[in-house]
């Protein structure tokens, strides 16, 4: 009789095998992922330099390490600050070579009021200031403005028409208290003005959003209210043109620019010199 063969025991340590080969796929995962994550520490400290420097200071951050091409390789940023510069710091220059021409041309309509002293054209950093006395706008104690007044409110308005700025209207009195049943007090005089002067320029085509009117009353006088000639410089209409590159705290143009403003305003054919101080 024949013997049969031993049968053979099935291995049951074979997953073993498997099992080794997953485990060494997955270190070899891992040795890349930290290969490929690894900080160049000197680069790092740059950057960190770089981060803290921005913070503190303001500055713009410019890394100079040069790009290797490699996972772990810094890009340079480039700083675009100085063109962001160029571009806003030729704005304030622009729009006061604008306003410059725009003052010129109102000298030019209302030339005979500025030489008689009722109308004075003055321009800064802030804007193009329109001062009128009341005596050329108004009858005394009175806020609407009178016949003879509305040709040159007219040719004003025009001329404003032609730019997009803001335009501030403000009235002024004198110290002498005002008491009626129309104006109580010097404040409801002053305001009124204002608003005449305001609703006018709307008539005449100025859009109603440029426009604001403000009441001053006796505040910021430009001479003493102790003799007439004084609270008769006082009793004024002041429109104001804004810059719209003025700032909140309505600073005005570094020295360089302003040289530069000149010589821009000069090439254009303007004859207007910013911050020249008209008689009042």
């Amino acid at each position: 009789m024949r013997k049969r063969p031993p049968e053979e025991h099935e291995n049951s340590e074979r997953w073993m095998v498997s099992y080794a080969d997953f485990v060494t796929l997955l270190f070899a995962f891992f040795v890349v992922m930290y290969a490929i994550s690894s900080v160049n520490a000197g680069k790092y400290r740059v950057l960190s330099t770089a981060l803290v420097s921005a913070f503190h200071s303001g500055a713009p951050i410019s890394l100079t390490t040069q790009a290797t091409g490699g996972a772990n390789s810094l890009i340079q940023v480039p700083d675009t600050k100085p063109i962001d510069k160029a571009v806003r710091s030729s704005s304030p220059l622009q729009e006061q070579a604008k306003l410059g021409n725009l003052a010129a041309d109102l000298k030019r309509v209302m030339q005979s009021l500025v030489k008689s002293g009722q109308v004075s054209i003055t321009q800064s950093s802030k804007g193009v200031v329109i001062e009128i006395k009341d005596s050329a706008l108004f009858s005394s104690g009175q806020a609407l403005p009178s016949a003879q007044s509305s040709g040159m409110m007219t040719r004003l308005a025009t001329e404003l028409a032609l730019v997009d700025n803001s335009i501030s209207v403000e009235g002024f009195t004198d110290n002498i208290p005002i008491n009626n049943p129309v104006f109580p007090s010097n404040w409801e005089l002053s305001a009124a003005r204002a608003g005449s002067v305001v609703r006018l320029f709307q008539e005449d085509g100025i859009a109603a959003q440029r426009l604001v009117a403000i009441g001053r009353a006796a505040n910021m006088p430009l001479a003493s209210n102790g003799s007439a000639d004084g609270r008769a410089q006082n009793r004024r209409v002041s429109i104001t043109v804004l810059a719209d590159s003025v700032d909140s705290n309505g600073q005005s143009l570094p020295v360089e620019q302003m040289k530069a403003l000149q010589a821009y305003a000069a090439s254009a054919g303007a004859a207007a010199t910013p911050d020249a101080k008209a008689p009042h």
